[in-house]
């Protein structure tokens, strides 16, 4: 995959696809791969854009500390690099909080917004839930072992990515730790609740009923906060469910982005 100088660090990229841009930003310490459900399934439809966020995949892992400010800052000065004025944007899980700085900051950036599986500030409402909350005192590498058997809801897929997630903190090396403890910082820090009414693009909130990691009642929080936004809860969704239920998600992605929603600008 090209990279792309930004902000300093270089950052992994790939382009697929024909069509409006659609801008798909992954969660913690996982790369561009772990949203390949969806860009098989909307290349079909969109110039899809996908990238390695600064402290993971083939991207560079700088000390911290990171913001998800940080990372949507990064997400603009690719779009700036491939020429791209605006895009519909989407965000899965810490890729939903940097979305959300880049509809907030750069509005003119944004044509739809989809925020999958996250949440605009830790409280006592919204957040982590109290199972994930356990895992955040271990060291980075054991809290994305133990956070990947929270992700999925189906064994086998537990199984599967439990496996890959160890075989990769193996030779993930000591910039790869610092990658994880700069994106979990950023999350922790992660605000944006007071600022949501200022979203001025169509936006879809999507979420799982059954997500383990972050509190399915947060996504209710934002799409309380941003004018007009579509809340859709889907039944037994985990937290990645995106992967798990790729047709459900797909296909309602697919359809709020197809809608004529008018914008409120």
């Amino acid at each position: 995959m090209p990279l792309a100088r930004l902000n300093g660090i270089n950052i992994s990229y790939q382009v697929e696809g024909q069509g409006e841009p659609l801008v798909m930003i992954m969660g913690f310490t996982a790369g561009r791969s772990g949203l390949m459900p969806q860009i098989r399934f909307f290349k079909k439809y969109y110039r899809v854009i996908t990238f390695d966020n600064r402290g993971a995949g083939k991207s560079d892992k700088p000390p911290g500390p990171y913001s998800t400010r940080m990372m949507a800052d990064d997400t603009v000065k690719l779009m700036d690099l491939l020429g791209i004025e605006k895009a519909h944007i989407m965000g899965v899980s810490m890729g939903g909080m940097i979305a959300q700085e880049l509809a907030i900051n750069y509005p003119q950036r944004v044509m739809k917004l989809v925020l999958a599986s996250t949440y605009a500030r830790q409280d006592e409402t919204s957040g982590d839930t109290l199972e994930q909350a356990k895992f955040l005192q271990l060291t980075p590498e054991k809290k994305v072992d133990a956070m990947v058997g929270l992700a999925f809801n189906k064994p086998l897929y537990r199984f599967t990515f439990g496996l890959l997630a160890r075989v990769q903190t193996r030779f993930r090396g000591v910039s790869g730790g610092v990658g994880i403890a700069g994106q979990s910082e950023a999350c922790l820090k992660h605000d944006t609740l007071e600022r949501l009414s200022s979203i001025t693009a169509p936006t879809l909130v999507i979420v799982g009923t059954g997500d383990r990691i972050i509190k399915p009642v947060s996504s209710e929080v934002i799409a309380g906060k941003i004018p007009n936004a579509k809340l859709v809860k889907v039944e037994g969704g985990s937290h990645y469910f995106s992967f798990e239920m790729k047709n459900a998600f797909n296909r309602e992605v697919l359809n709020f982005l197809k809608s004529d929603a008018p914008s409120l600008n």
